[in-house]
């Protein structure tokens, strides 16, 4: 491999030849081998778009010329578009302000636009950062790739799983089956009704994620190293977030106070709890469709899902709900990254929360799995969900919970007889009333009405 010799302020370092990082990168590189989580790409585009509205910034602000301003500019919409994406080698377990991520997206904006210029003209620290701090730029960087990946992935995703749910749900409206809680038999309710209960969740969900967007959209650019502006213009932060919502198409606003914005990740911390809401929610709803469709002769069976591929390599014909299952998996993992996100969070020593990277690997890695696993499922599980009548039909007659709707005419103690002795005997409800002689078949009848206990009761 060939080499150059690259130099920082701790004296000079051998980068590849064919690489765009300097020396802070490499020494990074060198110093941090530790697994093989790399820096999240939205980070990196996040970094592209923020490096750009910065130096369209500094530009307006007289602070940078027009030729620096413009390779700076190309360079990002480089790293936007991809192209540069094996220039970012360096790992999340690394500093935790993220300052050797921002020096590589600054040594590789330097290096590139010096190329494009033909001369040596960008500075990565004079003219890239200019009127910045990794301290501030970092948490920026989060805040743009968190508020990207929820409005562009995760939201969208959930929204068209919703939608399926209420098809669903309107389809199946008046298919009366039994209802269970306790995992026991209970009242009626329609198969519409109780799907209706999924869509809500997501409903319920998306005003969560909807919220903690609020919080996200605040930057912290312009408060570089400790909160306080120091090297920056007055208007830099404001003027930048304007820039980055012309750009993005999204609102971003200068967060009110840079001392909150560099040392308190609660924001991100609120948001991922939305996102373990909804991880709550989809365990939920994925332990609902595999146990209302195990089987097939042998379990509930009253749902049919499709059979994507086979379930065993010793049980000929077995077919298992694999996608509840990819579903559950990315709701422990999402779960179990709201305990990292909080932990970091925690983390605000003084002026600065120094665990950001882990804090934004788990934040991204939550939202992405949650976007895919909902989109997975929706595709090859969801909407395809069937009823199966017969057993729908078989546990309804079954159900020994259909003895409820006696309560107003006989009282709960009489019901409760009832209930019992058909239990107790193998007789149907109709049976056993009559043979306490507590009701006629004509009465039972009458009162036992299940398309009559799906709702309160009617004057």
């Amino acid at each position: 491999m060939e080499y150059r010799i690259e130099h920082d302020t701790m004296g000079e370092v051998r980068v590849p030849a064919d690489r765009y990082w300097g020396a802070q990168t490499q020494r990074s590189f060198e110093n941090f081998k530790i697994g093989g989580e790399r820096m999240p790409v939205e980070i990196i585009r996040a970094f592209a778009l923020l490096k750009k509205a910065a130096a369209l910034a500094n530009h307006q602000l007289g602070r940078l010329d027009e030729r620096r301003m413009q390779a700076i500019v190309q360079v990002c919409d480089e790293i936007s578009q991809g192209k540069l994406d094996e220039h970012f080698p360096l790992v999340v377990w690394q500093t935790g302000s993220g300052t050797q991520s921002n020096m590589n997206v600054n040594e590789v904006i330097a290096n590139r636009g010096n190329e494009l210029l033909g001369e040596k003209l960008l500075h990565p620290n004079d003219h890239v950062n200019m009127s910045q701090s990794s301290n501030d730029t970092y948490p920026t960087a989060m805040h743009i790739a968190a508020v990207t990946v929820i409005e562009d992935h995760l939201l969208p995703s959930l929204n068209r799983l919703e939608e399926t749910f209420g098809r669903l749900s309107e389809d199946y409206r008046d298919i009366i089956k039994t209802g269970r809680t306790h995992l026991q038999d209970a009242t009626p309710l329609t198969l519409g009704q109780e799907i209706s209960g999924w869509q809500q969740m997501l409903v319920q969900c998306r005003e969560m994620l909807r919220a903690g967007l609020g919080g996200l959209q605040q930057l912290a650019l312009g408060g570089t190293a400790v909160g306080t502006g120091l090297n920056a213009p007055a208007e830099f932060g404001e003027l930048s977030a304007r820039i980055l919502s012309e750009l993005t198409g999204k609102r971003f606003v200068t967060a009110p106070n840079k001392f909150h914005a560099l040392t308190s990740k609660d924001q991100m911390a609120f948001a991922h709890g939305a996102m373990k809401a909804l991880a709550a929610d989809l365990m939920k709803i994925a332990n609902d469709v595999r146990w209302l469709s195990s089987g097939p002769r042998c379990g509930i069976g009253e749902l049919l899902i499709p059979e994507n591929e086979p379930g065993s390599s010793i049980m000929p014909g077995k077919v298992n709900p694999t996608q509840c299952e990819a579903l559950t998996m990315v709701a422990v993992q999402v779960m179990a990254n709201d305990v990292a996100v909080g932990m970091a969070a925690s983390q605000g020593n003084f002026q600065l929360n120094v665990f950001m990277p882990v804090c934004a690997y788990n934040f991204l890695q939550s939202a992405r799995l949650l976007g895919d696993a909902m989109e997975s499922f929706r595709v090859n599980c969801a909407q395809g969900i069937k009823p199966n009548l017969p057993r729908i039909r078989q546990n309804l007659e079954n159900s020994l919970m259909l003895v409820t709707a006696l309560n107003p005419h006989i009282g709960y103690e009489n019901a409760a007889k009832i209930a019992k002795t058909a239990h107790r005997e193998g007789l149907t409800l109709r049976q056993a009333a009559v043979k306490l002689q507590i009701l006629s078949e004509e009465e039972f009848d009458r009162i036992v009405r299940p398309e009559q206990m799906i709702g309160p009761l009617k004057k």
